[in-house]
């Protein structure tokens, strides 16, 4: 059963193994993060970070298991609760060895109802890179549209690079 809940500092050794098993499987879609993203210590301080953010109220970091196994992440960035604008995005990253089995469709489906239940947002933005075509089924799966073209987005892969923007509507949102 696939489940999320908040990140923890136990997870820094986990999340960090993981990282360094897939090193190479993740390179193509991921951000530089230097060296300090594969050690336990270096997880600790980004886990301390998404606590910050949780505390400001402008981020939430989920681990994302596998019958108890983690197996990934999800996040909710950006978070915005105006009164007329109450928005996020959300990125994710899974194992290679929990690729392909629906893993980050299930993952992507529980923080969408998270974030339109819990939080109360009307909208939830995600990026992919243009031929993340995996990616883009997920979302696409939890009915996300694509709205867009974002020139030189993101620096994935030590580049600037486009992405296509998709979003997804709360159907209750007032």
């Amino acid at each position: 059963m696939i489940t999320i809940r908040p990140i923890a500092l136990d997870d820094a050794g986990a999340i960090a193994a993981l990282r360094r098993e897939g090193r190479d499987y993740l390179a193509p879609w991921e951000p530089d993060r230097g060296e300090a993203a594969f050690t336990a210590e270096g997880v600790r301080g980004e886990i301390e970070a998404a606590f910050a953010r949780a505390e400001a109220g402008t981020g939430l970091t989920y681990a994302i298991e596998d019958g108890g196994r983690l197996v990934g992440q999800i996040f909710l960035n950006s978070i915005v609760r105006g009164p007329y604008f109450r928005s996020c995005s959300t990125g994710y990253w899974v194992a290679e060895s929990a690729a392909g089995r629906g893993v980050a469709t299930e993952a992507v489906r529980l923080v969408k109802d998270i974030a339109f239940g819990g939080l109360g947002l009307s909208r939830i933005q995600a990026e992919t890179l243009i031929d993340n075509k995996a990616s883009q089924k997920v979302l696409e799966r939890n009915g996300f549209e694509p709205i867009g073209v974002a020139p030189g987005y993101l620096k994935i892969a030590g580049r600037w690079q486009d992405h296509l923007l998709f979003q997804v509507l709360n159907p209750e949102r007032g």
